[in-house]
């Protein structure tokens, strides 16, 4: 297992890495040990899985309020996504800053993104799987969005947003210079 910074290195790549012979391969997707002994001893409750049927899905930017707020460990089972995280820790040095990745079911990588960020993807490619796993129930009365296409973030999304497919809500999101993050950086 693999685990190694990004450019806010509270954000992570996670590579478990695969198995393979001639039958194909395997990979684990979270093995506790392995996270614990790569410096992030993550536990989890709950698993979701997404399927996108068409390219230029835009699901996100999300995040859950606290005290039920989550962190997630993102991995495409099926075709590819444009993964992104964006940093909303008052006070931290990368606050408003993203982080992006192209997450495929052809590589092993994951994305950890932790608490005190937004999160949201894009799809690439026609019926896309994501699975993730969550530290936190997703709990309806507690969601926070950021708006995914304000400029002011400057991500370079792959899809044009006039052609983007987003429901009412993720299109509805304040921008990030509207934002009462609820969200505070340790330092």
């Amino acid at each position: 297992m693999q685990v190694t910074d990004t450019d806010i290195p509270d954000v992570k790549i996670v590579d478990p890495g695969r198995h393979s012979d001639d039958r194909g391969w395997l990979s684990e997707i979270w093995n506790p040990e392995a996270l614990d002994q790569a410096g992030l001893p993550i536990s989890f409750v709950q698993d979701n899985l997404t399927l996108s049927r068409p390219e230029g899905v835009v699901r996100g930017l999300h995040f859950q309020l606290p005290p039920f707020d989550q962190g997630k460990l993102i991995a495409c089972v099926t075709g590819a996504i444009y993964d992104v995280a964006v940093d909303l820790r008052v006070g931290a040095p990368t606050y408003g800053r993203h982080v992006a990745v192209t997450l495929n079911a052809e590589e092993s990588r994951q994305l950890w993104v932790p608490s005190g960020f937004a999160h949201g993807y894009c799809t690439l490619e026609p019926d896309t799987r994501v699975f993730y796993k969550l530290t936190a129930p997703y709990q309806s009365t507690a969601l926070g969005g950021l708006l995914w296409r304000d400029p002011a973030l400057a991500i370079a999304w792959s899809v044009d947003p006039a052609e983007a497919q987003v429901n009412s809500r993720d299109g509805s999101w304040p921008i990030l210079a509207n934002l009462d993050s609820p969200f505070r950086w340790d330092g």
